[in-house]
């Protein structure tokens, strides 16, 4: 099988949000309260399609994992909005659980 290479616009790509600075971010609702924190990114086929994020707690203790639709998440150099969202909500989702 040969690879073939494809040359990208560099500048276009360094304006994209790097995995490594979205985990760990904190992820706010429109009226910037904080919600919650992006645990871990999950890629299904060759996009994200699901972020992870610790909701309740103090410092991760009694935290839940919760999965939500990455596309839902408004994210931009300074911030991780997920629109109309509280806490309550998030922790009435179901528990996300690593395999």
């Amino acid at each position: 099988m040969e690879v073939t290479l494809v040359e990208v616009d560099v500048a276009i790509v360094a304006q994209a949000a790097r995995a490594s600075k979205l985990i760990g971010a904190t992820v706010e609702n429109d009226a910037e309260e904080k919600i919650g924190t992006i645990d871990d990114l999950m890629l299904v086929g060759d996009s994200v399609d699901f972020a992870i994020l610790s909701v309740g707690g103090f410092l991760a203790l009694d935290s839940k994992l919760v999965a939500i639709s990455f596309d839902d998440l408004q994210i931009d150099r300074d911030s991780v909005v997920l629109p109309d969202a509280s806490k309550e909500e998030l922790k009435r989702l179901p528990e996300f659980r690593y395999r």
